[in-house]
């Protein structure tokens, strides 16, 4: 047995003494796969985080954290008696060798767009065994709102649904701005927020036609805002002033001091 397989043994074992009724984790015990979720999503972002930070160990802890997490439920589907995690990485390995004909089977047209067509082809067929009717059938609705208006954006495009080219989707950004104005000028909050919804959702889609990763963007985006925040508030505490105190000029002044030292 491979170091691998021997490790992934007693990390099986160290979730069944967990989860067992007298000697187990009172945490664990009391833990089901709905209230395990949350934690699961949070982890897979932890591991983001430390790739994007390129710490080694951190990235190695990260993903440790996440398997616990496969694992666990694992654990928790066994207990049901649904499925063991043997099964689990049983149906990964099937679906990798049929979604990878390219390399474990005959096929030899290894060019993007082709992969890309066989890989739709074979998510659509299984969407279809699964019982999953309609293109956007099976985009999970747990997806943060930008990751999943993305996903929903390639689905339809996959099918011919899309803009002709990015320029016809700013009109579409344009046109969604004016409805959002519109909403608000007529004090009316619901359609404000609906109208919002679908600027952002245009936003997404013009970002996909650009071949920019939209939730890429927006962290990279957020980075830059801290980045320059901590450095306003720096300037702020060296000159003794008070922020609640600043105008809006004194903030916009800093603002582009802050841009200015990048």
């Amino acid at each position: 047995m491979s170091r691998a397989a021997e490790e992934l043994e007693a990390l099986l074992r160290v979730c069944a003494q967990l989860r067992d009724p007298q000697q187990g984790c009172p945490w664990d015990r009391a833990q089901t796969l709905g209230s395990i979720a949350p934690h699961t999503i949070e982890e897979a972002y932890e591991v983001a985080d430390a790739i994007a930070a390129g710490d080694p160990a951190r990235i190695r802890d990260e993903l440790g954290d996440l398997l616990f997490q496969v694992l666990l439920d694992a654990q928790l589907a066994r207990e049901q008696g649904w499925f063991e995690f043997a099964d689990v990485a049983a149906g990964l390995r099937e679906k990798l060798v049929r979604r990878h004909p390219h390399v474990f089977g005959d096929t030899k047209d290894e060019t993007h767009a082709a992969l890309a067509r066989q890989w739709d082809s074979h998510k659509a067929a299984e969407r279809a065994a699964a019982g999953l009717q309609g293109t956007l059938a099976g985009v999970p609705r747990a997806l943060p709102a930008l990751v999943r208006a993305a996903k929903l954006g390639r689905r339809a495009a996959a099918v011919g649904f899309d803009w002709p080219d990015e320029q016809a989707v700013r009109s579409k950004i344009t046109e969604e701005v004016r409805e959002t104005e519109s909403a608000i000028a007529a004090g009316d909050p619901t359609a404000v927020a609906e109208e919002l919804g679908d600027v952002l959702f245009v936003l997404v889609n013009w970002a996909r036609l650009l071949h920019v990763d939209p939730e890429t963007a927006l962290r990279a985006a957020n980075d830059k805002f801290e980045r320059r925040f901590a450095a306003m508030e720096a300037r702020i505490a060296a000159r003794g002033l008070a922020m609640k105190e600043l105008s809006f000029e004194q903030w916009d002044q800093l603002w582009a001091e802050a841009k200015e030292s990048e």
